[in-house]
């Protein structure tokens, strides 16, 4: 369990799809993790043989989540998730969405939350293309990174 480099888990894919590994693929910011999160990447690593997590980087989090996110940096949400069971690998990356490290990497099935929709995910095509497979995984309802900040801040 490792974080690794784009270009060392371009070349791990690769190395394990050759070996007939199904390599699954999730990503997000992962800022606080809360029990959506085990439950979602626990059910995205029995869709395959090993998971690999895209971390998003602290600028990109901050351009999603707003400026006084992420509370948690990059290397911190990168290492904590490489700690769970369920995960093989993480890899941060720096773009808002997950596409270009898709291109990279060419996993053969690519998971998100049932909170997403599979024709609005601009990462569907790219997967496509490359002959993977895009799921959508059970909503974990009303548990969210949001909910969680909100419940500190006394808001909720």
């Amino acid at each position: 369990m490792s974080v690794l480099t784009r270009k060392e888990a371009s070349e791990l894919v690769e190395k394990l799809k050759k070996s007939g590994k199904k390599v699954v693929f999730t990503n997000g910011c992962f800022d606080i993790l809360h029990v959506g999160h085990l439950r979602y990447l626990n059910e995205a690593r029995e869709c395959g043989d090993v998971l690999i997590v895209g971390v998003n980087s602290d600028s990109s989090t901050r351009r999603l989540k707003g400026p006084t996110r992420p509370i948690n940096s990059e290397m911190d949400r990168a290492e904590l998730l490489c700690g769970l069971k369920a995960i093989d690998y993480a890899v941060i990356f720096t773009e808002d969405t997950p596409v270009e490290i898709i291109e990279e990497l060419k996993p053969s099935i690519h998971v998100k939350g049932g909170d997403y929709k599979k024709e609005d995910l601009p990462e569907t095509i790219v997967v496509e293309r490359n002959k993977g497979e895009v799921r959508i995984l059970t909503l974990v309802d009303g548990k969210s990174t949001s909910n969680v900040v909100k419940k500190i801040e006394g808001n909720k």
